[in-house]
């Protein structure tokens, strides 16, 4: 049955695309500029809250049946496909434990076909909103061969608004070539709480002016891509001491506080992000009784009339916790459009959730007028993004932009420059070329992942490894025996501050004498925990990408020029063990150059070493000190390494030869 919507849709154009590696082609009918007061009009009362409606699909492509038991129970339909034509979705949520991202064709496959139900006869004819969390780092619904990337703390540690800027170009083409239009990205809370358990990483720190920069430059570099940008996680979720996903967490602070968590947000707006995403906690200091995602005092009064924003507002996803455990999905559907939000994300109970809303519009507890508000912002949006223009996407750019070699070399770059040193005793690091190392550490922070890097380094590399975040006393012990056969131990940690296990294996690995490396995988804090660790480098992840930048800080190929972006408090919680800004880094040298004199009759021949601070230099693999050096012969190679603690400067000669033209009949 063609409705008033797809009728008004089948005067744009047609495209072909394949919809996947084992579809036929589909065909996508839509209008560029179609006249949304018209969709408006013609659209039932389910087909709005349907439009305000974004939720997950169990299944790989549009007509996956692998997955119908899960969209039975959930929905009462079995694919991905027959979930949107239900409910006239407005939009689709992608994660990988609902069989949604595989790999990048397949993403593009499934968003083909599912704008395909949308736009065709048996949708409503409005192509859908195609979202995904990809942050970046800890928050990555897809993995390689998409970019991996270092993460939003480890961007921040750089301090630099290029490659802020850069991130959210490579996340927005990405997600663009997979058919997504929509990244809830970047997270602007800020992490002023170091117990925070959910957002830790995820943010880009606690200082107000460096969140606010980086954040506005990922949006403008999402947005140039013609993908929403979603500000998350609004008022901020940055300060808390529980997980929405499990609680529902409880500010207290006074409303100067506030104003430095929304500084971000104001950012964001000024940046023209497309959405703001809202946190599921209580501000006090705005509305004591209910959470943001459920508060008018917070989405209209603050968010809307205070900052002035005038674009999408969601929700974050309604299965957490915070809002299941408090309120029915009828009273949270209701509540959350009453308190201002256009989008209802990831209802557990979209059945439920539509009965609310008709109910409360037949009570005059919502009117129609209130829903046509978020549906008109919703198409505005989705013409805006060019998704009635072109829903689809062209599977043959797939595989060149995403995991393109310039994004790759640019999250090596991000990592680079991220690796964070915070204690370096007696110049441990960097460690000697060609040094044997011991690689350990808790199984959460991947030391298997950092071993064969340090091979790649020129290192000899013993490792041994164990599951979980808590080292056995068993694995200790070879740790602690193998220690002493080693020039250094290489020790990931993940999370110590609240692990015994992983402080006392550290101390027992120092007490050896061999100096003790650790790579800090999680939040930021661990080096209170290690009093006894001679070196300690933050990585802000433990995915590959993360152990680039600090392997290569280990070898001294690059000096870390990371900064803290948090404080870091003493272990008794009492004051500020490392500041805000705070980042060590190598001392760097630059060889001076070695002269060579050539003159007819060897004894007139020379060649001067210089005496340069942090430089030495070899013959043969063996140092030879500065002076004059009288009658060479033959050729002379003289090759520069870095000394304890010093790396050379960047592009620095580190190699001059000179074939000495007399022979022994001229002396």
């Amino acid at each position: 049955m063609m409705t008033a919507a797809t009728a008004l849709l089948m005067t744009g154009a047609t495209t072909a695309v394949a919809a996947g590696p084992t579809s036929t082609v589909i065909t996508t009918t839509a209008s560029a500029s179609p006249d949304i007061e018209a969709l408006i009009a013609g659209m039932s009362l389910d087909e709005k809250i349907g439009q305000m409606t974004w939720t997950h699909v169990y299944g790989s492509s549009a007509d996956d049946m692998s997955m119908a038991a899960s969209n039975q129970e959930r929905y009462g339909v079995n694919t991905p496909a027959e979930v949107v034509e239900k409910y006239k979705l407005g939009g689709v949520l992608y994660f990988a434990w609902s069989g949604n991202t595989n790999n990048p064709l397949q993403v593009a496959g499934l968003s083909n076909g599912l704008q395909q139900t949308a736009v065709g006869a048996d949708g409503n004819g409005i192509p859908l909103a195609v979202t995904i969390d990809q942050e970046g780092g800890l928050v990555a619904r897809i993995g390689s061969p998409a970019t991996v990337l270092p993460g939003n703390m480890a961007l921040a540690a750089t301090g630099d608004q290029d490659l802020a800027r850069a991130q959210g170009e490579i996340l927005g083409s990405e997600m663009q070539a997979m058919g997504i239009n929509v990244d809830f990205a970047p997270v602007l809370d800020l992490n002023s709480n170091p117990d925070n358990p959910v957002i830790g990483i995820r943010s880009m720190g606690e200082n107000p002016a460096l969140v606010s920069e980086l954040g506005a430059a990922q949006i403008e570099g999402i947005q140039t891509r013609s993908i929403g940008a979603a500000a998350k996680h609004f008022p901020g979720h940055g300060d808390t001491s529980v997980d929405s996903h499990y609680g529902l967490p409880i500010v207290t602070y006074d409303r100067a506080t506030l104003n430095k968590h929304l500084e971000p947000f104001r950012a964001a707006i000024d940046a023209g992000v497309d959405m703001v995403m809202t946190a599921h906690i209580i501000v006090e200091a705005i509305d004591p009784e209910m959470p943001g995602t459920l508060s008018y005092k917070v989405l209209t009064g603050l968010l809307r009339d205070e900052l002035g924003f005038k674009g999408l507002v969601t929700t974050d996803a309604l299965d957490m916790a915070a809002m299941a455990a408090q309120w029915s999905q009828e009273e949270i559907a209701v509540k959350a459009i009453q308190a201002g939000s256009d989008i209802l994300l990831n209802s557990p109970d979209v059945e439920a959730s539509f009965a609310g809303v008709r109910a409360a519009v037949e009570s005059g507890g919502i009117t129609e007028a209130r829903l046509d508000e978020s549906v008109r912002r919703i198409l505005e949006w989705k013409v805006k993004r060019g998704v009635f223009e072109q829903p689809v996407a062209a599977l043959s750019n797939v595989d060149n932009v995403v995991g393109a070699a310039e994004n790759l070399a640019t999250a090596n770059l991000i990592s680079d420059r991220a690796a964070t040193l915070l204690r370096n005793e007696e110049r441990v690091l960097p460690l000697a070329p060609g040094s044997s190392v011991l690689m350990v550490g808790a199984g959460s922070g991947n030391p298997e992942t950092a071993g064969p890097l340090l091979k790649q380094q020129g290192f000899t590399v013993t490792e041994d490894y164990e599951n979980g975040s808590s080292p056995s006393a068993a694995y200790r012990t070879r740790a602690v025996a193998a220690a002493g056969k080693a020039d250094a131990v290489v020790f990931t940690s993940y999370n110590a501050t609240s692990n015994t296990a992983q402080q006392q294996m550290v101390a027992e690995l120092a007490a050896t004498g061999t100096p003790v490396v650790v790579i800090a995988t999680r939040n930021p804090y661990d080096i209170s925990a290690f009093p006894g660790a001679d070196a300690l480098l933050n990585s802000y992840g433990n995915k590959k990408v993360n152990f680039h930048g600090v392997v290569r800080a280990i070898s001294g190929a690059v000096n870390p020029g990371g900064k803290l972006p948090v404080n870091i408090p003493k272990s008794d919680g009492d004051g500020v063990l490392l500041p805000l800004g705070f980042g060590l880094q190598y001392d760097a040298a630059t060889p001076a150059a070695v002269t060579f004199t050539d003159r007819p009759g060897r004894g007139q021949d020379s060649y001067t070493i210089p005496a340069v601070p942090g430089v030495g230099y070899l013959i043969h693999g063996k140092e030879i000190a500065a002076g004059t050096y009288r009658k060479p012969a033959g050729t002379v190679t003289v090759t520069a390494s870095p000394t304890k603690g010093y790396v050379f400067t960047h592009g620095a000669a580190t190699e001059w030869s000179h074939t000495f033209t007399t022979g022994l009949s001229n002396e």
